[in-house]
């Protein structure tokens, strides 16, 4: 677990907040389940995934009942879909933080974030369309240029069952030449193995039979509708005949996102896909499924290697250094926040000199100075920070009673970052 400091928290924040507002445009409603679930609500992702058998952090509560930290967010949401049901197509969005009992390292922690979006209750190819585009703008609209999209079909649930028995027989017939980790997967899910990236297994993966012909002639069908409307809307594609995913509800289109800025071991965005069958097995009524996510860690690291998506400007609009003891700062802080201006000060007094360090450490871009001279006067001195240069760009006093409005001018002039009325939603 770990902790996530300023200004690398402003930055998820921002991001989420980014995501929130483009799925919204897409008419996907917020939807929050809890973090803590039953433990069979995840079971259903597939008791030979190794998120199921190694890194789910499960335990049995004070109730005597078996519960689990959420690995995930769809299995979740369908389970909230299966308990509440509302009205359909229900096209919600989604985010939190998940848990699993994994290896840490650059990209893949025990705790971390995702956002996605998912739409129960609609078979239609094209809807697999909007639900691919949708992920792939946002990675786009954050500024991230080397991202490549891998789309390939499981078929159906009879073809994924024949599939997977052919994957075992040739796997099987080469188990002299697998790593002893593969024959660990193979035993367990022959599928997983062509998730595989070690080395050692590269050759028998390349020679693996193809799910193109294990497929139904309806599975190819709607296969070709979705890469054909992903051409339609300029969202270009690799066909990638060994995508599987790695939880066992997958049907049909399965896709993921990854980066071309990332180590290859840990360069996946995010994914998602298809899961008719996923409400039957949490106890709801046979409804297709399809959705997707994309972890925020991952997403922020390839916004690092390609510069793109920088920290908000969390700076304030102005300080407060007060030298006549400290009840000017208050009153004005106060005042300026309750207008939508971002304003602080410094406790505990000092001298110019230490009041103007914080000042200038702040990234204010103008610091209120009230000294005695401004008291008596009813006034206060506007002191531009920062090589502050719009109107205004010189020090000056203004009366008291008229600061506000100065400030209110002034503000647009250095974007909306310092405004807080334009990002919190009070204004």
């Amino acid at each position: 677990m770990r902790d996530v400091l300023p200004p690398d928290s402003a930055r998820r924040r921002a991001l989420v907040a980014r995501f929130a507002s483009a799925m919204e445009l897409a008419g996907y409603a917020e939807v929050v389940v809890p973090i803590l679930e039953e433990l069979g609500v995840f079971e259903r992702m597939g008791e030979a995934t190794d998120v199921v058998t190694k890194e789910m952090y499960d335990f049995t509560d004070r109730d005597g009942r078996q519960v689990a930290l959420r690995p995930e967010l769809t299995a979740g949401v369908v389970r909230a879909f299966v308990q509440h049901r509302p009205q359909l197509p229900w096209k919600v969005w989604c985010g939190g933080t998940n848990f699993r009992h994994e290896r840490p390292q650059k990209g893949r922690y025990r705790m971390f974030d995702q956002v996605g979006v998912e739409t129960l209750g609609v078979d239609d190819p094209d809807l697999d369309v909007e639900v691919v585009a949708l992920a792939w703008q946002f990675l786009a609209n954050v500024g991230l240029q080397q991202v490549t999209l891998l789309v390939n079909s499981l078929g159906d649930h009879d073809d994924r069952s024949r599939y997977s028995e052919a994957v075992r027989a040739h796997f099987e017939a080469h188990r002299d030449a697998l790593s002893e980790a593969a024959l660990v997967t193979l035993d367990r899910n022959p599928l997983r193995l062509l998730d595989s990236k070690r080395p050692a297994d590269a050759e028998v993966i390349a020679n693996a039979p193809r799910l193109v012909d294990h497929r139904s002639d309806e599975a190819n069908e709607h296969y070709e509708r979705v890469l054909g409307g992903l051409r339609s809307v300029g969202v270009p594609y690799v066909e990638a005949p060994l995508l599987v995913r790695g939880l066992d509800y997958y049907r049909r289109t399965t896709f993921e996102l990854a980066s071309g800025s990332l180590d290859a071991a840990q360069n996946a965005l995010g994914g998602g896909g298809r899961y008719d069958g996923l409400s039957e097995d949490l106890g709801g009524p046979p409804t297709d499924g399809i959705g997707f996510a994309l972890g925020v860690d991952r997403v922020l690291l390839a916004c690092d290697a390609e510069d793109a998506f920088p920290a908000p400007d969390n700076s304030v609009v102005a300080f407060v250094v007060d030298l006549v003891g400290g009840g000017a700062a208050r009153d004005i802080t106060h005042e300026l926040r309750a207008v939508g201006l971002a304003a602080d000060r410094r406790f505990g007094g000092g001298s110019m000199k230490s009041q103007m360090k914080s000042a200038d450490r702040s990234g204010a871009a103008f610091a209120i100075l009230v000294g005695e001279d401004e008291m008596a006067a009813n006034e206060v001195t506007l002191r531009p920070l920062r090589g502050h240069d719009g109107p205004g760009g010189e020090q000056r006093r203004v009366p008291r009673n008229s600061l506000v409005e100065e400030l209110q001018r002034l503000a647009p002039s250095m974007g909306t970052a310092q405004i807080a009325h334009e990002t919190d939603g009070n204004g």
